[in-house]
């Protein structure tokens, strides 16, 4: 089992942190948006789905639907047709035009700056809020735990807790605070660009002198690489 002192893993951290800034930059949501709305949306859409795919499906629908109001008074079958390529459409679908009620009824029509008022909204946990804050109004009070998040901070020995929330609360003890946005970002890019959950390009990868490759070494072996 890796063990390392706190003080070790800070340190650890801090080159793992220079690493990711280098390499990624520009790191950034990847959803397409216009408004914190437009974001909102496309965050319930991306459960259990690509950004690339909710990107393929968002223009028209944003076309169609403008306010919160429009998407709470759509028909739902014509709304449930314009995402049908997301999956688990009609459960989505519903999500989407509850929260956009409350948001009429509630908020104005306008999406909510503060974690309380978002967690109330249908279809939005923290994983969504955090997403939204920091993203549409860089109001930062959490860190966006998604299944990136969740591989990546097991895979660099950075927590071994498995819920959502506590490896959210892990990272953030973890992390100076100005970097948790930023570090969920590059969670992100590098897991789709270096560190897949299959055969990660672990020869490539641009962290791997302080990376303890937890699980990594067991995924080769499975796959007959040693």
């Amino acid at each position: 089992m890796f063990r390392e002192s706190l003080q070790t893993k800070t340190a650890r951290l801090k080159k793992i942190i220079a690493g990711f800034q280098k390499t990624y930059p520009d790191a950034h949501c990847e959803l397409t948006y216009a408004n914190p709305l437009q974001l909102l949306v496309a965050v319930i859409l991306s459960a259990q789905c690509t950004d690339k795919r909710v990107n393929l499906i968002t223009p028209e629908l944003f076309k169609k639907y403008r306010t919160a109001k429009d998407f709470a008074d759509a028909p739902r079958a014509e709304l449930e047709q314009f995402i049908k390529s997301a999956g688990f459409f009609r459960s989505k679908a519903k999500n989407i035009q509850n929260c956009c009620r409350k948001l009429v009824e509630h908020h104005g029509g306008e999406v909510p700056r503060t974690m309380e008022e978002l967690i109330q909204l249908d279809g939005v946990g923290r994983k969504t809020a955090n997403v939204v804050l920091g993203n549409a109004f860089d109001v930062i009070v959490g860190f966006v735990v998604d299944t990136h998040a969740i591989r990546l901070s097991h895979r660099l020995g950075l927590t071994t807790e498995k819920t959502p929330e506590k490896i959210e609360l892990a990272l953030m003890k973890l992390l100076p605070e100005k970097h948790w946005l930023d570090f969920s970002h590059w969670l992100v890019w590098h897991g789709r660009r270096r560190c897949y959950a299959r055969k990660p390009d672990c020869a490539h990868c641009e962290v791997l002198k302080w990376c303890p490759r937890i699980g990594v070494k067991e995924i080769l072996a499975t796959d007959g690489h040693r």
